[in-house]
C-alpha cells in the first residue's frame, strides 16, 4: 500500500458478495511482528545495517569459513543430535513415505497410493555411522573446494602452473 502497488486499506475496497466478510477483523499483524532472531539477522544482512559489512566479507578469504561453520553445525551437530528425530517423525507420516518413495510411485485416478509406514528408503540416512561421517567429510571438502574464493585461487594456481 505504501509503495503504491495496490490498496491495502479495507475501508477503501468495495467488496461484492459476502458483506459479512467485509466486517470481519482477523487481527492480522503480518509476519514482521514475530520474527525469530535468525530472521531478524537475515533482514539486517540483506536489507539493513549489516548489508555492506557482509557483502564485503563475502568477497574475502573469510567466506569459506561460514560454509565450514554451517556444515559443521548442521551436518555434524544438529542433524545427528536434534534433526534426526524430526526427520524420523516426518518420514513415518504418509506424506513422508510418499516423498521418500516418489521414484517408485505411480498415480492412479484417485491420486497417489501411500506406502505403509516404515518402508522408506531414507531411513538409512537417519542413522549416523562411519559411512555417514565419511559422507559429511566429503560434503565439507566439497563445500570448501567450491567456495568462490578457494576455487578462484585453485584456478589461478592451475593457470600459472600450466604456463
Amino acid at each position: 500500500h505504501e509503495m503504491g502497488l495496490g490498496c491495502g486499506d479495507p475501508s477503501q475496497i468495495q467488496i461484492v458478495g459476502d458483506q459479512d466478510a467485509a466486517a470481519q477483523n482477523w487481527n492480522f499483524v503480518g509476519p514482521m511482528q514475530n520474527l525469530t532472531f535468525a530472521a531478524k539477522m537475515q533482514h539486517r544482512i540483506y536489507w539493513g545495517s549489516l548489508k555492506e559489512l557482509v557483502e564485503w566479507s563475502l568477497k574475502t578469504w573469510m567466506a569459506p569459513w561460514s560454509y565450514i561453520a554451517s556444515v559443521l553445525y548442521h551436518d555434524f551437530y544438529w542433524y545427528p543430535n536434534r534433526g534426526k528425530k524430526h526427520l524420523r517423525h516426518a518420514l513415518e507420516s504418509q506424506w513422508g513415505q510418499l516423498f521418500a518413495n516418489w521414484e517408485e510411485m505411480t498415480a492412479n485416478q484417485e491420486g497417489w497410493d501411500f506406502y505403509p509406514p516404515g518402508k522408506t528408503k531414507l531411513t538409512a540416512v537417519i542413522e549416523p555411522g562411519g559411512k555417514f561421517a565419511k559422507k559429511l567429510l566429503g560434503i565439507l571438502a566439497h563445500t570448501v573446494k567450491e567456495a568462490p574464493e578457494v576455487s578462484n585461487l585453485l584456478r589461478r594456481k592451475k593457470h600459472f602452473r600450466d604456463k
